[in-house]
């Protein structure tokens, strides 16, 4: 029905479920049901509902129809602290996937502030005001107290990253394999002729340099190179990555620099520009996670990119498993990142 408006303008209001029941000549109650169970409905009738909703374009109440499911469709992502002085936007990137993902199966992603401090902040509110369907924790790396509080309460959730100190988990989650990264990073460069990598990478506490750092020795002991003297262990900062190449080019002079992180790689060419060595023709330089820095700042950086798309996908998969009847945890899922070549090697 047309409803008039101040300035002479006509608003139609929405459709209402009186209004299809009333053209397809059945109860509220059977538009109801042709919505939320349609399996109860005689073929001919549920294809008669469904025409006089395609015709007046009615759309559900889901806020209506969430309380009667108790299901809101949304999935809680907590969202760590910026880093400052880093070229680290892999989080954003993912974010973005992933949203986009969860789209495509009817759900929406409801980003959450944690105290950096604080593992657990944030989750405890969301899940006694049954706010989300299930949660997405990605800081297993930092020793896994999400997954275990989340498990202790019966809540469902996957992981963006292998559950590291629970090797027996159950629950599912999707992770790339980052020392194959590494690896066919420093396999890039043997190939075109290098002996002499180095490696900087993050301090030894960090489970995921750490894993990092395995795909260059692994690659470098297979050709019989040795990496006595070529790595160097700091925080992931680009004032950080100035100072251990500085250390590492005066110590031992290689001719390649492997990189834990695109933000140790950009330390690297503050330290090459001081010393006016020439990106990619006197040294090569190789960072990791493909940042948008690698891509933008002259000659490129070669780095390795993780595929976050496919992250996000598996993830949404498995969130459907996860939230179907019966319920089905799905097995973990490793995938493997892929090198950018660019000027910079």
């Amino acid at each position: 029905m047309a409803v008039p408006r101040s300035g002479g303008h006509i608003s139609a209001a929405p459709p209402t479920l009186a209004d299809v029941a009333e053209l397809a000549g059945v109860s509220r109650q059977t538009v109801s049901n042709a919505v939320n169970n349609p399996d109860l409905l005689r073929a001919d009738t549920l294809a008669r509902v469904q025409d006089a909703i395609d015709k007046l374009g009615y759309q559900p109440n889901r806020a209506a129809r969430s309380l009667r499911t108790r299901a809101s469709h949304l999935i809680g992502l907590r969202m760590p602290a910026l880093q400052e002085g880093t070229a680290n936007a892999m989080m954003d990137r993912f974010v973005h996937s992933f949203v986009e993902a969860a789209a495509d199966t009817g759900y929406h992603v409801l980003l959450f502030y944690g105290d950096p401090a604080d593992p657990l902040d944030g989750y405890d509110e969301l899940l006694r005001s049954t706010a989300v369907d299930a949660f997405v924790v990605t800081d297993t790396h930092l020793g896994g107290q999400q997954t275990t509080w989340l498990q202790s309460r019966r809540a469902r959730f996957v992981s963006f990253g292998r559950p590291w100190t629970q090797p027996d988990a159950k629950h599912p989650w999707v992770d790339v394999d980052l020392a194959y990264g590494a690896e066919i990073a420093t396999e890039h460069l043997i190939e075109r002729g290098h002996s002499k990598i180095a490696w900087i990478g993050w301090h030894k506490d960090s489970l995921l340099g750490e894993e990092r750092r395995s795909g260059w020795i692994h690659a470098m002991h297979t050709h019989g190179l040795s990496t006595t003297g070529l790595a160097s262990r700091t925080e992931d900062s680009i004032s950080s990555g100035k100072a251990a190449a500085d250390a590492i080019l005066d110590e031992t002079e290689p001719t390649a620099l492997v990189c834990a992180s695109d933000t140790l790689a950009m330390g690297v060419l503050h330290a090459l520009f001081e010393r006016r060595l020439r990106l990619g023709e006197d040294i090569a330089v190789v960072g990791f996670d493909d940042s948008q820095v690698a891509q933008t700042v002259p000659p490129g950086i070669t780095s390795v990119r993780p595929p976050l798309e496919e992250a996000a996908r598996e993830l949404v998969k498995a969130l459907e498993q996860l939230l179907a009847t019966p319920s089905y945890a799905a097995p973990g899922v490793m995938l493997k990142p892929a090198l950018t070549v660019r000027g910079s090697s």
